[in-house]
């Protein structure tokens, strides 16, 4: 039996109507597991996608090695095998369908008692998955214990944190038993706990078999991983062992040059309303059924304050968040000012929205795709999922100008659907920045970033709290990540507010 389990001889495949990675080549031999670097996105992605059978393969030679290995060491499996490799794709977003089957979650049913009912538990999403293999090694108890899920099997889905869905994407990928797992940025969202179990955990998916294909960044490549294939924009495929990769490469993205006078002069088309208090919750409590998600909350954000806000993965971070966004119909129950008015006082949700410019993983998972780039954009302007309007000439002018900021302008009218997942972030994130708003919510921005979009945009978020009085709450598991202009925080553990610290 060879030991390829998987040969691409100067494949393309078709993708979005038109052929891409032409002449790609690409070797896997048993034993060897493999991380995708470089600033070449599209390339690291579609090589994920025909791995799993996800795009076409238009020409070339492909052999599927793996595939007929399966076959023959599941028998009992193997007329699944006709139509379906045994390939697990831990994708940066879920898929995930409510009880009924009827239809898919959509934002902000999170905070909606009334919808959640109809989301299944991680137990029940878990127990439904079929393994591949004729005999698991991944079994359900023992998927639970390695990525520490027990306290988490009663939660519904639409109620697990973005590090906690993260997990349980995982769990599933590895219920299935592939003889391949591929991973796309798995480690974005993940709390420092987390992070650090995430090597030990890759060490023993190798050692139960499994062949992982993952995109990450350098600096976060796991002890199991063998060989580095790193891809950058024109220029060929550069393969090597882990141990062969240099510093040097793995800093070779450098960040973009920043133009802080056409910034400036960016900021200043649209005015920025003055408030004296930004946010203001005094022991706000937030609960569902028996579970207590935010325990006697009190904060307050001044304008022009600059905040962190960090905690582990299911701390409350992102309840906290749903109630100063207006997102969350507790925060009527509870004592809470925004933007110097009393929550319930006659406002309304666009009121608030219309103060902040916001992104989240949630927003990021939810956000239609039908609509071109340059529209989402343009949406910020009216705090809606797209652009449900006749474009402005004004404000399209100024969407395209933070596209310019980004270095995205290529993208203005491919759709958004079309394009990576770090240029649809970097278009949420100019959607939020359009309207100058008086408050900046970033929550976890940066996820897929490489580390010269990392520093480019957190230099950009420096200058433009240097620039104006916008007020701003950061939200990062990454310490490195926080923007230096950031000088308060706040810390939640287990819904708690606890004593905070910049280490």
């Amino acid at each position: 039996m060879s030991d390829v389990i998987l040969s691409f001889e100067n494949i393309a495949v078709r993708s979005q109507g038109q052929t891409v990675l032409n002449n790609t080549t690409f070797e896997i031999k048993k034993g060897e597991h493999w991380v995708l670097i470089g600033d070449n996105e599209t390339g690291k992605h579609l090589l994920l996608d025909a791995i799993a059978g996800n795009v076409p393969i238009v020409s070339g030679k492909a052999h599927f090695g793996f595939f007929e290995q399966y076959q023959q060491e599941n028998p009992a499996q193997s007329p699944r095998f006709l139509w379906q490799k045994p390939v697990s794709f831990v994708s940066s977003r879920h898929s995930f369908s409510s009880l009924s089957g009827k239809e898919t979650f959509f934002y902000q049913q999170r905070y909606n008692a009334a919808y959640a009912v109809d989301a299944p538990t991680v137990q029940q999403h878990l127990s439904e998955i079929i393994p591949f293999a004729d005999s698991p090694f991944w079994t359900l108890d023992r998927v639970v214990v390695a990525l520490r899920l027990q306290h988490l099997l009663d939660k519904e889905l639409i109620k697990l944190s973005n590090g906690e869905t993260k997990r349980v994407l995982l769990a599933a990928a590895l219920l299935r038993n592939p003889s391949v797992l591929l991973l796309d940025n798995p480690l974005s969202g993940l709390d420092v706990e987390s992070r650090q179990s995430f090597n030990q955990l890759i060490t023993a998916i190798t050692n139960s078999g499994i062949t992982i294909v993952m995109i990450t960044s350098p600096d976060e490549i796991p002890d199991a991983i063998t060989h580095v294939a790193i891809w950058n924009k024109g220029k060929e495929v550069n393969t090597m062992l882990k141990n062969e990769l240099s510093i040097g490469e793995q800093k070779s993205v450098q960040p973009v040059a920043l133009d802080k006078a056409d910034l400036t002069s960016l900021l200043s088309a649209t005015a920025t309303p003055s408030f004296e208090v930004i946010v203001k919750m005094e022991n706000v409590s937030i609960k569902y059924g028996d579970k207590t998600v935010l325990d006697n909350i009190s904060w307050e954000v001044k304008q022009g304050e600059k905040w962190a806000l960090v905690g582990h993965n299911g701390a409350g971070k992102s309840t906290l968040l749903s109630l100063i966004n207006g997102d969350n119909p507790q925060a009527y129950a509870n004592n809470i000012t925004l933007f110097d008015r009393r929550r319930g006082s006659g406002e309304s949700i666009w009121d608030i929205k219309r103060n902040i410019g916001f992104v989240s993983p949630e927003l990021f998972q939810y956000f239609p795709g039908g609509q071109s780039c340059r529209d989402v954009i343009e949406s910020g302007f009216y705090d809606s999922l797209g652009l449900f309007q006749e474009s402005d000439a004004a404000k399209q002018a100024i969407a395209l100008r933070w596209m310019e900021m980004f270095k995205i302008e290529a993208f203005a009218a491919k759709p958004f659907s079309s394009v990576t997942a770090t240029t649809q972030r970097l278009c949420l994130l100019a959607r939020a920045l359009v309207k100058n708003p008086p408050l900046l919510i970033l929550d976890e921005p940066c996820h897929g970033f490489n580390a010269g979009q990392q520093r480019h945009f957190k230099s950009l978020i420096n200058a433009i709290c240097e620039a104006g009085n916008m007020t701003l709450i950061y939200v990062s598991h990454y310490q490195h990540e926080i923007p230096e202009c950031v000088t308060k925080v706040i810390q939640l553990e287990n819904g708690r507010c606890v004593s905070p610290a910049l280490a």
